[in-house]
């Protein structure tokens, strides 16, 4: 069994070898800091243009319609085309997935999984405690999780009034970097989403408008 606890401690060790160091806050105990939290505290409703960037260029333009239900974490977004179409529908909560529309290409396999992945990242807190808090050798204030599936989720505030949101693998390798506007108002009115998979691409979010909708039923009677 000490062989073991031994094992998995090395994992971890290594697991996280490649990610930012934390280092201890100057002059403040690490269980004084707040962590930075621009993340949805009540139902709300959202409505970006989408710029989707390969290569430095803009290869497609979309508007996309969330509402985030922060409570029980559900999670219902459209995607549209700029004539108004809707590409891409579906919800997300406690209960699972249910896509009700999908066109090529936004019916490929795990599209919707790793889309609602990604918006959850944005606007929806990470669960649990964190494992690590402190500031990063810049200065940036910062809090780390290690999620209950695999892989870190990080945010920090730099000095600049920006906050980012960053996810890892398991072994330390960045998947996902969001950065947000700043906005202290709406840290969401300008977000950028830079992701590394087997093709790299970023998504650049301008807020055309943002409202709590309390308990509106649902997202068709929201949409503009």
């Amino acid at each position: 069994m000490k062989g073991l606890l031994v094992l998995i401690a090395a994992c971890l060790l290594a697991s996280c070898a490649a990610l930012p160091q934390v280092l201890p806050p100057a002059g403040s105990a690490e269980k004084n800091i707040r962590c930075p939290s621009p993340f949805l505290a009540e139902k709300t409703r959202l409505i970006h243009t989408i710029e989707v960037r390969t290569s430095d260029e803009t290869k497609t333009v979309m508007i996309g319609v969330t509402l985030m239900d922060p409570f029980s974490r559900t999670i219902t977004c459209a995607l549209m085309s700029a004539e108004g179409m809707t590409l891409f529908e579906a919800v997300r909560g406690p209960e699972g997935m249910v896509v009700s529309r999908a066109f090529p290409p936004f019916d490929a396999a795990d599209f919707a999984v790793h889309m609602m992945d990604d918006i959850e990242l944005i606007f929806l807190a990470p669960q649990g405690l964190p494992a690590k808090k402190g500031v990063l050798a810049g200065g940036d204030q910062i809090c780390r999780w290690h999620k209950t599936q695999g892989g870190w989720m990080e945010v920090s505030a730099g000095r600049d009034g920006r906050m980012k949101v960053h996810r890892y693998s398991e072994g330390g390798d960045l998947k996902r970097a969001v950065t947000l506007a700043a906005d202290a108002a709406n840290p969401y009115s300008t977000i950028l989403l830079q992701a590394s998979d087997l093709v790299n691409y970023a998504l650049v979010m301008t807020l055309i408008q943002s409202e709590s909708v309390g308990d509106k039923p649902g997202l068709k009677e929201s949409l503009p």
